[in-house]
């Protein structure tokens, strides 16, 4: 923020009347900061009614500045502030020397307005202060598209604007800044009472499966959240359920009045890089129709299972489920278009499919060998964008090809493919393994002992999967069982019974 200390004055008793003088004056009212100042002296109270939006930044002189910190920072240890206990903190400071030493703070004392208005003054200089600050990014924005940046591409210049743009809104300053451990607490204290309330079972996003749900207590905000796998295993299908699962819950709830804080479901927005948006339309229409893919896509359906497929499809219609397939989207464009999102939609869920598929910016035509910072600038975006909106991120990634030369299939933090960085800016790191699969593929010949060994452990292994969580911050470590129908690649929860415990944790 641009320091407005010195507000200048404009005087020409030289110039003609007659002459038209343009002049802006930066937006200030130092007799509003003066008011409220002065009542916050005379009466203590006044800053219980601003201090939550209103920041010492955000007033424009900066003798003022310092008075309203000082002011803070004696009232919250429950001392007495008035022109004679702020002395002191003054006494050698220059800025207050400036406007007139320890007699200044007597002069806004004597300002003061009642404690009545001090909201009304409090929003006034807040909103000055916003100006200024649009001010400040404009006159960025002005010089940087007047400076012609290679590195740079005027699409990337809008993408940050926009972002700057955006934390304004939300925020009202373009930058972050420390947060002290009583704001941090208060926020943890209201995260631990929403799972309370909801009897421990759910403190963040429903995924849809209660055996995840348990043992993660549903996604997390600011969370990043990495669901890997080699091909063939669900990676898609599991993020297309949650994505369904996440939406629908959110459509319940809001149906039936739930406060928008207790709602457990969220509005949910899916990058697909890799399908377009009818395939992955067509993906969940078939999950929630319990019809077969294949047959759908090659009409093989009777009358009856086009109505059940069209009744299906109506319900769905008013999900709040947006999917965005731009092949080839950047880091920076996905974070512009999931703060559009956010800010028309009040997004709550991002699912990206996948990671790998995604670019950095302002990385084209760059050689291969900047792939692994590639990854690496797009795994820090994507934490950076869930801590930025306060909204999980679930992220799909490909695994390298190493764990196909191994007699365990069984996926490790190792196998990650392309960057360590995914490991290290994830929150939660976890495993799609379908042990079906790779059972398959090792068929011996036909009747042959062997063989009916490999059919017996077949019908075992049939239509079973592992959710497997690597890493997590919050947690434990451990593979979850789930029953996965590859026919309509849909993944659901093992039904419980007292001989069969479907979760394995350490």
């Amino acid at each position: 923020m641009s320091d407005y200390s010195e507000i200048p004055i404009v005087q020409d008793n030289d110039q003609p009347d007659n002459e038209d003088i343009s002049y802006k004056e930066i937006p200030h009212n130092l007799e509003a900061e003066q008011a409220l100042l002065g009542a916050i002296l005379v009466n203590n109270d006044t800053l219980e009614k601003v201090q939550d939006f209103l920041l010492p930044e955000h007033f424009a002189n900066a003798a003022h500045n310092k008075i309203y910190e000082a002011s803070q920072i004696m009232i919250e240890k429950g001392q007495l502030v008035t022109p004679v206990t702020l002395k002191p903190f003054f006494e050698k400071d220059q800025l207050l020397e400036e406007v007139g030493g320890a007699k200044y703070l007597s002069k806004l004392a004597a300002s003061a307005i009642t404690i009545i208005n001090a909201v009304d003054y409090g929003l006034l200089i807040y909103d000055l202060a916003i100006r200024r600050n649009l001010i400040d990014l404009g006159t960025d924005i002005v010089t940087k598209a007047y400076e012609f940046d290679v590195e740079e591409t005027s699409k990337e210049q809008i993408e940050e604007a926009e972002k700057q743009l955006y934390s304004m809104a939300e925020n009202g300053v373009s930058e972050g800044g420390f947060k002290n451990f009583k704001t941090s607490a208060i926020t943890a204290v209201n995260v631990i009472g929403a799972a309370l309330h909801r009897k421990g079972d759910l403190a963040g996003i429903t995924t849809g499966f209660e055996s995840i749900n348990r043992k993660i207590g549903g996604l997390h905000k600011s969370d990043l959240l990495i669901i890997a796998g080699r091909p063939a295993m669900g990676k898609t299908a599991l993020a297309t359920n949650i994505a369904f699962n996440a939406a629908k819950a959110y459509k319940h709830d809001k149906d039936l009045g739930v406060p928008l804080e207790e709602n457990k479901g969220a509005v949910v927005g899916f990058f697909s890089l890799e399908m377009s948006s009818d395939q992955l339309a067509s993906r969940i229409l078939a999950e929630q129709a319990g019809l077969s893919s294949q047959n759908m896509r090659q009409g093989k359906l009777n009358q009856d299972q086009f109505n059940n497929l069209s009744r299906v499809a109506i319900e769905l219609e008013e999900l709040p489920l947006f999917i965005d397939d731009t092949p080839g989207l950047t880091i920076g464009a996905l974070r512009t278009r999931a703060r559009r999102l956010q800010r028309q939609h009040g997004l709550g869920l991002v699912i990206v499919d996948y990671l790998q598929l995604l670019r950095g910016t302002g990385t084209k035509g760059r050689g291969i060998e900047n792939r692994v910072q590639e990854v690496s600038e797009i795994t820090r975006g994507l934490k950076g964008l869930a801590k930025e909106l306060s909204i999980p991120v679930v992220a799909l990634s490909q695994l390298s090809r190493a764990i196909e030369s191994r007699e365990n299939k069984r996926p490790l933090l190792s196998d990650l493919r392309e960057s360590g960085t995914i490991e290290q800016d994830a929150d939660m790191v976890t495993f799609v393994y379908r042990p079906e699969y790779y059972h398959d593929q090792q068929q011996p010949d036909p009747g042959t002992a062997e063989h009916l060994q490999w059919q017996a452990e077949g019908e075992k292994l049939f239509g079973m999967a592992e959710f497997i969580i690597g890493k997590q911050r919050h947690g434990p470590t451990g593979i979850i069982e789930l029953k996965f129908e590859a026919e309509i690649t849909k993944f659901s929860d093992l039904p419980v019974s007292d001989d069969y415990l479907p979760e394995k944790f350490e």
